[in-house]
């Protein structure tokens, strides 16, 4: 059948893909499975709830929830009977859910757990339009539970099908289906509205592009009020893939190895601790265990697609997947054929070596406001090249302007931002080209890559400009740095502030006997300030001269949404960074006579 709204996706799956376990989520130590037909009572049995509580068609109902097979049914539930929803990131302050909740003018709130329930139900009593707040999970004091909606739908199933039949079919792939906050990594957050086909269309344009089909596994961790998650969640259910939810982010290990998943996305920073996690490992092993993991390793950085090393680096290849990265696979739950990398630029030395241990890692790259993809690289060769985004997505236009920024046009751009056509006529021209608002270029007049965030690019006094993206993921790569924002706007030269992977950190002061009280005593002791300057003297090599960052300063704090550092896709919030630390730029830069 054809799909041109999200809910369509219910009848594919009911005509070609029945199954036991359609979606599944572990809680309470055990997986909770609802086959293919439990999703379709529910999401249909809430739409006629919604119908049955008097709710209209164009209204709004915003959810705060984890990833659960219960905002899928809500989800396609409201999207059958004409409801908008405005999913919420779960990770944000008390003042940006006021400020979402009242500008999206939601009449209800669904939650996912007694915090949030708690959390959320003084702020929504501020909220003039919000009539009720309902939660997810079971048993908790004084809350509605989602099921009083369900569970009225199911008694009236017969008093509401014509009339859900009639609301279906009178909403328009154009019409809008759901609005989504940007993150925002200044100012207030901004209401992104997709309509149902700037969805489907990204959802119909990927299919082909990942290799996952009917009977394969996928585990979702990455949060689903996200537009890329959102819409991969939808992909899979559109190939019939089986999506199962982790327990949280801290199960992710765990979880991938009781369901040996066939695949997953992920975020490039996830992976690089992953990555850094299995090195450290590495380096854990003596003697000639020890060397034969760091052959393996150089070996898969060298690699390159379509045997293009030769038959004796692939003869080598052969027998590093046997020893080594073989046990990288088993590390992934044993089936993993492909990763999908999106949210942040990844480091191409991780493509190159999740390939080689026959781990397709593929980066994609979109915004919100495009639904999200724009383009991706595919699952084989020639569709794909390391250290770009890949081809533009089929049915997608994208041209680079003077000023290198890349635009984008086609079925997946946004309708607009909600009550805002001034910021919307900032973005989308009269001629219908979103601007990214990101710098890239055509690599080979076919593979897009991305270079910098045009905002984010600044001067030095020089003259000279940087692309603190590009810096600051070559200085993720070590094992030390955590985190790092490169500064130096109007001044002589670049320099950073440097969050620690203190974990490792911690380690290697152990091992070193070095004493401290906490990691701010940590971060100030003389040899953990040199062991870092060697560091940054081993990234310098690689940077250019007006690259280099000549200072730096380590920080005592972890960055993390929670403590406002990192916006919830873990991208760097650089207005809130600025202000924190403005004593520490100010000191590093005051003392500046130019010749750093």
């Amino acid at each position: 059948m054809q799909v041109t709204r999200t809910f369509d996706i219910l009848e594919r799956l009911r005509q070609n893909f029945m199954c036991e376990d359609a979606l599944a989520v572990k809680r309470n130590k055990k997986w909770d499975v609802f086959s293919t037909q439990e999703y379709l009572d529910n999401a249909y049995d809430f739409a006629y709830g919604l119908l049955a509580l008097g709710y209209k068609k164009g209204e709004k109902i915003g959810s705060v929830s984890n990833n659960r097979p219960e905002w899928n049914f809500i989800d396609m539930g409201m999207a059958m009977a004409g409801i908008i929803h405005v999913p919420i990131y779960p990770t944000i302050s008390d003042a940006e859910y006021e400020y979402i909740l009242a500008h999206s003018e939601v009449k209800t709130l669904i939650v996912s757990d007694k915090l949030l329930f708690k959390r959320l139900s003084p702020l929504s009593a501020k909220v003039n339009t919000i009539e009720e707040v309902y939660v997810f999970d079971e048993g908790i004091e004084d809350a509605k539970s989602w099921t009083e909606i369900r569970d009225l739908g199911t008694q009236n199933r017969a008093k509401y099908k014509d009339e859900l039949e009639k609301i279906k079919a009178s909403i328009l792939p154009d019409d809008l289906v759901t609005i989504i906050y940007t993150s925002g990594t200044t100012g207030n957050s901004k209401g992104v509205m997709l309509s149902h086909q700037n969805l489907v269309s990204n959802v119909i344009a990927t299919t082909n592009i990942q290799p996952l089909e009917f009977g394969d596994k996928a585990l979702s961790f990455l949060p689903l009020c996200h537009s890329y998650e959102r819409m991969l969640n939808m992909n899979f259910q559109y190939k019939g893939i089986r999506v199962y939810y982790a327990e949280n982010m801290g199960t992710i290990v765990d979880n991938l190895k009781e369901i040996n998943p066939d695949g997953f996305s992920s975020v490039p920073r996830l992976l690089e601790r992953v990555f850094d996690k299995i090195m450290a490992k590495g380096k854990d092993l003596e003697g000639l265990k020890k060397k034969i993991f760091f052959w393996a390793v150089n070996l898969g950085l060298r690699y390159e697609l379509n045997s293009a090393n030769g038959w004796w680096y692939d003869q080598q290849l052969k027998l590093a997947r046997k020893l080594i990265f073989s046990k990288w696979q088993e590390a992934l739950g044993g089936n993993v054929k492909i990763i999908i990398s999106g949210g942040a630029a990844l480091q191409e030395r991780l493509a190159r070596i999740f390939h080689a241990a026959g781990i397709a890692v593929i980066e994609g790259y979109g915004l919100t406001e495009t639904s999200p993809v724009i383009a991706v690289n595919h699952y084989e060769y020639p569709d794909i090249k390391f250290g770009t985004v890949g081809p533009v997505l089929e049915g997608v236009e994208v041209k680079i302007a003077e000023d290198g920024e890349i635009l984008a046009k086609g079925p997946n751009i946004m309708l607009g931002y909600y009550k805002a056509p001034d910021l919307t006529d900032e973005v989308i021209d009269k001629d219908g080209w979103f601007h990214t608002g990101d710098i890239g270029i055509f690599v080979d007049d076919k593979y897009l890559k991305i270079t910098d965030r045009k905002k984010e690019i600044f001067k030095l006094s020089s003259g000279k400009y940087i692309a603190p993206q590009a810096v600051e993921n070559i200085c993720k790569e070590s094992m030390f740095i955590e985190n790092v924002m490169v500064i130096g706007e109007n001044e002589k030269f670049a320099s950073a502030l440097v969050s620690p992977e203190f974990n490792h950190l911690h380690f290697w002061a152990s091992k070193h006997k070095v004493h401290y009280r906490d990691n701010e005593e940590l971060v100030r002791v003389p040899e953990v300030i040199k062991r870092y300057q060697k560091e940054m003297n081993e990234i310098n090599k690689r940077l250019g001269e007006t690259e280099k960052i000549k200072r730096f300063r380590l920080v005592c704090s972890e960055w993390t949404p929670a403590t406002g550092e990192l916006s919830p896709t873990l991208k760097l919030k650089r207005k809130f960074l600025y202000e924190k630390y403005d004593h520490i730029v100010k000191e590093i830069f005051m003392s500046s006579n130019g010749n750093e």
